[in-house]
Parts: structure tokens; C-alpha cells; sequence
């Protein structure tokens, strides 16, 4: 496993998921299913996110394993490189363009981190949007079948060029997608990249807020309210 500090370059490393799944799956019009999960503070690579796919049976909300495991890959190691996609070559690169044109799914979401470096510590920062709506992240997915081993569903998390806002302390931040777009970008039927493309834009600055927060968020075994409670 990767050290502690193994994610710290990751365009988009960290997030906070604090809604309950049944304001998802009223939010994406998906199933619940069995879920139990409780909020999550400090959602880091590797750790199992909550996400909504379309399947034949219709819409489910899901645990995916952050860090996409392409179907042709020899070992699930390569999901530490794949937490993130960038919007610019997700079409073309390897890694994503298959799950770009057939398996794409929505990360749900509170908020997310990022951090300011300057010349004493990197300040974190908690991104989300105002009034502290949740909101859903455009992710992709893939079923991995190892050798003897039990599969696994994985994802990664679009990212793409700052706003003004982010811009501030961070030039990418991940692709957030309008409700008006889940249907297109759940549909198994689009596959014209075309016309996906042009979802994976900055988001509006003028619905999100950001502020700093403590520095306890660098941990991954940090959990707890006060990690986003502004300084």
C-alpha cells in the first residue's frame, strides 16, 4: 500500500460525502438497495465511494472502490495512478476511453478538498456548494475479474480546469455535473463522445463557497464534523 503522503499531488484527492444514500437516491432516481452507510468525512484513494450507475435493471446506487482497475489490467495496483481523469484525454487514453463511451456513473458528494501551498505548510481548503447542497461528481467505471481473486467495481473522478473561484488555490478541480446533464451522462444508449465532451466543463463559481479548514484533513484515518468546520 502507498504511504501516507502517496496521494498528495492528486488533482482531486479527497472528499467528503456527509448526506445520507436516500438523498442520493431521490437525487439521481436510483435504487437504495441493502446500503448502509454512514457520512464520511475524509474520503481518500482506495476507500469505497458512493456512486450511481444504469444498469439493465435500471438505476442502483452502489460502493466502488476509488481507483479504476481497468478490465485488462494485470494488477489492481494500477488504480493507485487512476483515482483521477483528466477531461482533456479521458477519450483517448487507455485507462478510461472504454468506460468513457459505456460505463460512466455519478459520484455522490458534499464537498471536496483541496490545498494553497505556501512557504511554511500546504493549507487545506473545503469546497461545496452554497447552503451546502450535495451535488454528484462525473466518474467512470470498470468490472476487474483477477485470476483466482474476487472481482471488483471500481471508478475514477473526472477532473478538469479550475474556476475563478478554485482557480485562487488550484488550477484543475473535478468535473460536477447539472442535474439536467444526469440523464445523458447515465444513459448507456449515448455514445457519442462528442457529445459528452462538453459536460466536462469548470462548474459555476457563483453556486460554490470555499474556505480553510484544519490541517487534521492531511491524515486519512481522520474522520469527524469539525473537518469541515471553517477556520
Amino acid at each position: 500500500m502507498p504511504g501516507r503522503n502517496a496521494y498528495a499531488v492528486p488533482m482531486c484527492g479527497r472528499f467528503a460525502r456527509v448526506s445520507p444514500p436516500e438523498v442520493f437516491a431521490e437525487m439521481f432516481h436510483a435504487r437504495l438497495g441493502n446500503l448502509e452507510v454512514g457520512p464520511r468525512y475524509n474520503i481518500s484513494p482506495t476507500n469505497d465511494v458512493l456512486a450511481c450507475r444504469q444498469l439493465p435493471a435500471g438505476r442502483e446506487l452502489t460502493l466502488l472502490h476509488w481507483g479504476l482497475i481497468p478490465a485488462w489490467a494485470d494488477d489492481r495496483k494500477i488504480g493507485y495512478r487512476t483515482i483521477n481523469a483528466r477531461a482533456e484525454t479521458v477519450v483517448v487514453k487507455s485507462s478510461y476511453r472504454s468506460a468513457f463511451k459505456h460505463r460512466r456513473c455519478l459520484i455522490a458528494a458534499d464537498g471536496f478538498y483541496e490545498w494553497k501551498p505556501d512557504k511554511v505548510k500546504k493549507q487545506p481548503y473545503f469546497i461545496r456548494m452554497k447552503a451546502g447542497r450535495p451535488f454528484a461528481l462525473a466518474g467512470l467505471w470498470e468490472h476487474w475479474e483477477p485470476q483466482g481473486g474476487e472481482p471488483i467495481d471500481s471508478c475514477t473522478i473526472i477532473v478538469t480546469a479550475a474556476n475563478s473561484l478554485i482557480g485562487k488555490i488550484h488550477d484543475r478541480m473535478p468535473v460536477i455535473l447539472s442535474p439536467y446533464d444526469y440523464h445523458q451522462w447515465l444513459d448507456p444508449n449515448q455514445r457519442d463522445t462528442e457529445k459528452l465532451v462538453p459536460l466536462l466543463k469548470p462548474f459555476a463559481e457563483s453556486e460554490m463557497e470555499i474556505y480553510p479548514v484544519s490541517l487534521k484533513i492531511n491524515n486519512p484515518k481522520h474522520q469527524g464534523e469539525e473537518l469541515v468546520k471553517p477556520l
